[in-house]
């Protein structure tokens, strides 16, 4: 108990742990097998990341997301604890030195993906280091009832089987019973530790609205939270950018995040929104993940997502200073019939799905029987439109691929240029003065990153043009020329999908599908976008149909939307306005009004269409109101 709070204070900077994490945290140093479920905001990486610095050894972090991976290996870099990632972007080489580093014992954490543990180059590494601990992250992604099934999930005991005695937590903030089960079998733990917390969050709200426009609600918002820290949840991209300069156009300061753009750009918007030099963030899901900021004051969703674990993890990064916060989901009634269609979609027909394989292979002139283990950016619109395929068909047909266990498909995420020298010094220095165009390019690398001859390097172009007084073009013909000639390996920068390849290419008459998957996978996630639905429209305490979703009990919330309705009195005067103000997007008759808000009493309603109209903040249009004159 005394070493893991040192540790927590020594690299963290808090004295104590919160409520369940020093339990979590001493029953693995002490080689537990253990399974933590804890919501968003109940700080799962400390419950690994203290015990992975306390137990001999080096820690393996297994996870799903290269952006998650990515972002607390910066964090743990920052803290001086050595930390690396594997992912799909890196070259072999550079997955090479890697796992040399972690063999070696100069890693104390390696990140990686399910996929990445079952190739031959990491098992046989994994056979020679010293293992402390085996992390499993987002662990629902083990069940086909999950709902982010991942098959090579199901391999992660294998490595039980290479060290017997490592201890493994598994983590989730959202698993129902029947995932709760799934992946205590799945992983074969041994006589596991079970923590669980409350899924309450007494201090949440959570709120629905259905509304003629969205972006007019949310302006609304950001305007009424004037100054204080938020997060506006997109679904897409382009919604993202879209909702960004709507805002930026009324005069309000936004940052954007989502996975396509480059690290520096998304590091500093986090910063940013971390140091409230912004106040609100427009993102994506990739948004949120391992971040803890405590001051989140509201949380409003543009796009819902369709299933209420998303929902549940976005919505719960609002409050976790334990300080009264709320949270939004603005929808038009055409949002819901859209996701209807959404959610069939993702599961395609089995022959277009086949079809989707070998457009792929050949796409990429993948012989039979080659391509395990090789990774290729692919523009889904250029490869789409060669084929004559549907681009959103294809995307789905991808994923269900993946789960297949096909491929490993990572959506578009910026991978930035890094570079390491292929030579010693003697023949680097040799080639130097033999080739005067390169000379100043070879002394900044040399003098910029003192490890370079052993391990890979980000390099930042814009500033390397600076320095080199060159174009990025010129910059780049310079690289080439010094990979061309063996004086660097190169990862080149790319922002497309990566398709890595689990397998080698089979024959497209030996392709099967595993059909009992695809229709268990297509059953749960129409029966979880069948609870999200409920969620957004029936009459219901929508923080006890949450905690119900997830096998606990609780009281009605009394500050959802429909508990508020229950207790018309309780409406403050600017409530109503607020809720008036969300309906008048367009021209409305009085008994719209009243019909659309219905649990607000008639008297409390005329009183505030009157303070409205006294206030001109909204009008009666002819012949129904006529302002007299002065």
């Amino acid at each position: 108990m005394e070493q893991s709070r040192n540790i927590l204070k020594k690299y963290w900077g808090f004295d104590q742990f919160r409520p369940l994490q020093e339990d979590i945290v001493d029953a693995v140093i002490y080689g537990n097998d253990t399974l933590a479920l804890l919501p968003t905001g109940g700080g799962k990486s400390i419950c690994f990341q203290v015990p992975g610095m306390a137990r001999e050894g080096i820690c393996i972090v297994i996870s799903p997301l290269i952006a998650l991976m990515e972002d607390q290996v910066e964090q743990l870099n920052r803290r001086g604890i050595r930390a690396r990632a594997i992912t799909s972007a890196m070259t072999y080489r550079e997955i090479d030195i890697t796992l040399d580093n972690a063999r070696f014992g100069g890693l104390d954490f390696l990140y990686t993906s399910p996929e990445r543990i079952q190739t031959t180059l990491f098992i046989e590494r994994f056979k020679q280091m010293n293992v402390g601990l085996i992390v499993v992250d987002e662990a629902h992604c083990i069940s086909e009832w999950g709902h982010d099934f991942r098959p090579p999930y199901r391999k992660i005991s294998n490595l039980r089987a290479i060290h017997p005695k490592v201890p493994i937590i598994a983590l989730t903030a959202t698993a129902t019973q029947s995932v709760k089960e799934d992946i205590l079998k799945q992983l074969e733990l041994k006589e596991p530790k079970l923590f669980e917390g409350a899924f309450q969050r007494p201090n949440i709200s959570y709120e629905v609205y259905p509304v003629s426009n969205k972006v007019d609600s949310i302006v609304k918002l950001v305007k009424r939270f004037d100054g204080l820290s938020g997060i506006i949840y997109c679904q897409r991209r382009k919604s993202v950018k879209e909702v960004a300069n709507f805002l930026i156009s009324q005069g309000n300061r936004v940052g954007i995040y989502h996975g396509g753009m480059d690290s520096k750009s998304r590091s500093e918007m986090m910063k940013a929104w971390i140091n409230d030099d912004l106040h609100v963030m427009v993102a994506t899901n990739a948004f949120g993940m391992g971040i803890d900021k405590p001051n989140v004051r509201f949380v409003a969703h543009y796009e819902f997502p369709n299933n209420p674990e998303a929902y549940f993890q976005e919505a719960g990064r609002a409050g976790r200073d334990g300080m009264e916060s709320r949270t939004f989901v603005f929808y038009e009634l055409r949002d819901i019939a859209e996701t209807d269609k959404l959610v069939e979609a993702q599961f395609p027909p089995i022959p277009l799905i086949k079809n989707t394989y070998a457009a792929l292979c050949n796409y990429l002139r993948l012989a039979v029987g080659s391509g395990e283990g090789e990774t290729f950016p692919i523009d889904i619109k250029t490869f789409t439109d060669h084929f004559k395929l549907n681009i959103l068909e294809t995307y789905q047909a991808l994923k269900i691929l993946e789960s297949n266990g096909n491929i490993q498909f990572t959506e578009s995420v910026f991978h930035p240029t890094k570079v390491k020298f292929a030579v010693g010094n003697t023949v680097l220095y040799s080639f130097q003065i033999s080739h005067e165009k390169v000379s100043n390019l070879i002394t900044l690398l040399s003098r910029s990153y003192s490890g370079i001859f052993d391990q890979y390097f980000q390099i930042n172009e814009v500033e390397f043009c600076k320095r080199l007084k060159i174009n990025s073009k010129e910059l780049d013909n310079q690289l080439k020329f010094l990979e061309q000639n063996g004086i660097l390996d190169i990862s080149w920068k790319t922002d497309l999908p990566l398709v890595t390849f689990l397998r080698e290419r089979i024959a497209d008459t030996n392709f099967s599908l595993n059909v009992e998957i695809y229709h268990t996978r297509k059953k749960t996630s129409l029966d979880r976008w069948h609870e999200m639905k409920n969620l957004l429209t029936m009459p219901v305490c929508r923080s006890q149909y949450l905690i119900h979703y997830f096998g606990q009990e609780s009281e009605p919330c009394g500050k959802c939307d429909y508990c508020l309705s229950l207790k018309k009195e309780n409406y403050s005067l600017d409530e109503v306005n607020h809720q008036i103000e969300n309906l008048l997007t367009e021209p409305k008759m009085l008994d719209e009004i009243q019909f659309s808000l219905k649990y607000i009493q008639e008297t409390q309603l005329l009183r505030a269409i009157q303070w409205l109209l006294e206030e001109e903040r909204v009008v009666f249009e002819a012949p129904f109101y006529k302002k007299p004159s002065s």
